[in-house]
């Protein structure tokens, strides 16, 4: 019904992943698995959506239609099993600016705000460019059973030690792909209660959970983490929807609502891209068979770069990712530095993938692939990665 392994020219539209090559130091035929949009064509119901707004021919400003918060919500309860009330819902042009119109709203220059390494590099870049202190609650893997663990004794020292204002929250993990559990999140959420934290979860990489795991809202969690926390979500990921720039933002305690919305008006941007509205509602609305289909895809792509590296590569590792369409690869073994992994992965392989330490010093002797492309795309990257190693 869907074909997954259709490979579509993206050079020469101005692609950042395709086309940025030269201008970052890049190889111009390189292979890129880098940053994280997918390879695959919208659903055609999203197509169709915006080929009709094209073909209206008007593209003023405008907002979400009286009818797209219900497909929203239907969308979260179905797949989430979190019906959030309306009042509480606002919308944002992209998920980093909410993170940050997030830090702008409830902390003011050198408040300390905390993240858990290896991350998502613009938690960082969002916290220092703002002029907060950034304090790292480092993740940490378990040789044992390769997934990675949080330090709660850390995390709470941490917090307390600094007088931490806000917690960037990551759920799903990106990159190390972990699907926190209702006991990891039940036990975060009641320190940052303990201590006064506000919780801004990062949940945009929702939709793509595997078999055996289940994604649960922060605030679904316990009723008494609705008033210290807000949740993002966005269709851009699940929907390769990112240059539309559009997300959803929950916050249901009132006095935090009104403080992100004087933050938010302070940027200078109001109205939402046309095209996001639109390409969005239609996402809720009809992608669903799209999407499952997609994560099946994905699930066997993940199969197969664990098995091609066991076989041929077994040095690199796969850290398991439990949800998200990134393998983190722990190349420690090869007893590389990051320099000359980044050099040969780049020089050798003609690969183009993130470099572990973008993400955080925890990242050192790591890489990132993004496995959302087609399976020939992937077969030849890794078949590239085995040339050197």
């Amino acid at each position: 019904m869907y074909n997954f392994d259709e490979i579509i020219n993206r050079k020469n539209t101005n692609s950042l992943k395709y086309d940025g090559a030269v201008s970052r130091g890049m190889p111009q035929d390189i292979l890129p698995l880098w940053v994280a949009d997918m390879d695959f064509k919208a659903p055609q119901e999203i197509l169709a959506a915006l080929q009709e707004a094209t073909n209206h021919g008007i593209f003023g400003y405008s907002e979400p239609s009286s009818n797209y918060f219900k497909v929203l919500s239907d969308w979260t309860s179905h797949r989430y099993n979190w019906q959030p009330e309306k009042e509480w819902h606002l919308n944002s042009p992209g998920i980093v600016f909410a993170l940050v119109t997030a830090i702008n709203a409830f902390t003011v220059p050198g408040d300390a705000v905390m993240i858990q390494q290896p991350v998502y590099y613009p938690f960082k870049t969002s916290v220092v460019s703002n002029h907060r202190k950034l304090v790292d609650n480092a993740l940490v893997l378990d040789e044992l059973s390769g997934k990675y663990k949080i330090d709660f004794v850390d995390f709470e020292q941490k917090i307390k030690a600094h007088n931490v204002k806000i917690f960037l929250l990551c759920n799903p993990h990106n990159p190390v792909g972990r699907v926190w559990t209702q006991e990891e999140l039940t036990r975060m959420g009641e320190i940052c209660l303990k201590y006064n934290v506000v919780v801004v979860s990062d949940e945009i990489h929702a939709d793509f959970v595997y078999d055996g795991y289940t994604h649960r809202v922060f605030t679904s969690v316990s009723d008494s983490f609705l008033n210290n926390s807000i949740v993002c979500l966005s269709p851009s990921k699940t929907f390769n929807l990112a240059g539309l720039q559009f997300s959803d933002v929950f916050i249901a305690n009132k006095v935090l609502r009104e403080s992100f919305k004087k933050a938010y008006d302070k940027s200078g941007y109001s109205q939402l891209n046309t095209f996001g509205i639109v390409a969005a509602e239609a996402a809720y609305r009809y992608g669903a068979p799209w999407l499952d289909a997609l994560i099946a895809y994905l699930a066997q792509n993940v199969t197969l770069i664990e098995d091609f590296l066991r076989t041929h590569i077994p040095k690199i590792q796969c850290v398991l990712p439990e949800a998200t369409y990134l393998a983190w690869l722990d190349c420690r073994a090869l007893k590389l530095s990051q320099k000359e992994l980044d050099t040969l992965i780049v020089n050798k392989a003609n690969l183009w993938l993130s470099s572990g330490t973008i993400f955080g010093e925890q990242g050192k002797g790591f890489q990132r692939l993004n496995f959302a492309c087609p399976r020939p795309t992937l077969q030849e990257a890794l078949k590239q990665l085995k040339r050197i190693f």
